[in-house]
């Protein structure tokens, strides 16, 4: 079993679309993206769109950015439901537009 002390490897930024009943309590499910992000180390945003969609953007170490598409792919929060999410812009970086994750509005 690897140490995972240390993350090496190129940083990843990748935006994210999440489809389904996503939005069920207005911010409700955002709070569980950013306890997700911030657990796994990585940084970006959240927000709800007017399309009741969740929208977004992460960023940091790919394995770990690999680890958030995922959850936002297949767990979400308690009460969602994902039918499905889209990624674009994913691309590799040289350094982090942002210091932490948070939720926009």
């Amino acid at each position: 079993m690897s140490a995972p002390a240390k993350v090496s490897g190129a940083l990843k930024s990748v935006d994210y679309e999440v489809f389904g009943r996503v939005q069920v309590f207005h911010y409700f499910p955002n709070q569980y993206t950013e306890q997700e992000a911030k657990k796994l180390g990585v940084v970006g945003w959240v927000k709800n769109t007017s399309q009741g969609t969740v929208t977004g953007q992460v960023q940091g170490p790919e394995e770990r950015v690999n680890e958030m598409k995922s959850w936002l792919s297949k767990v979400g929060s308690p009460s969602s439901r994902i039918d499905k999410t889209s990624f674009s812009n994913e691309k590799e970086i040289s350094k982090l537009d942002f210091s932490d994750f948070n939720t926009r509005y």
